[in-house]
């Protein structure tokens, strides 16, 4: 049997799976901050953009579930990209989007207003997922090494 070396690269499944680990549990995250915010106290603030913080990092870690291979700077290009046009869209008025977007899930993942705000809460929430995706496929105690 032979070792991994410490610089081989981790396995495209293997990534995929520490990257979904990591998006579950930012939505975690992103749902009870924004479910239990406003009742612990948290400004308005943390919560609002917290939570557009933690989106972006689950849209940068979802695109790295689905396309494992990319460079992380690649992934982050297509996060900025979708959190762009995501926050865009309440520009585009359709009568079948607006009901959408008033429902939990439509506001949870399309938001209702256009906010230049959020826009920088994206790209920070994407250097955050930068960031985990970089420990965590480095692992500090080899938890992403293959066996």
């Amino acid at each position: 049997m032979h070792e991994t070396q410490p610089g081989t690269p981790v396995a495209p499944l293997r990534t995929s799976l520490i990257r979904a680990a990591f998006a579950l549990a930012v939505i975690a995250c992103g749902l009870s901050l924004r479910w239990y915010g406003f009742p612990l106290g948290l400004p308005a603030f943390i919560v609002k953009y917290g939570g557009s913080l933690l989106w972006a990092t689950m849209v940068f870690l979802l695109a790295g579930v689905v396309l494992p291979r990319l460079k992380p700077s690649r992934l982050a290009a297509i996060a900025i990209v979708i959190a762009a046009v995501v926050e865009f869209s309440p520009l585009v008025h359709a009568p079948w989007l607006d009901a959408f977007r008033l429902t939990t899930a439509g506001a949870l993942l399309l938001g209702r207003i256009f906010s230049l705000w959020n826009l920088l809460a994206y790209a920070v929430g994407i250097a955050f997922g930068m960031w985990i995706d970089r420990v965590a496929m480095r692992g500090p105690v080899g938890w992403a090494k293959a066996p």
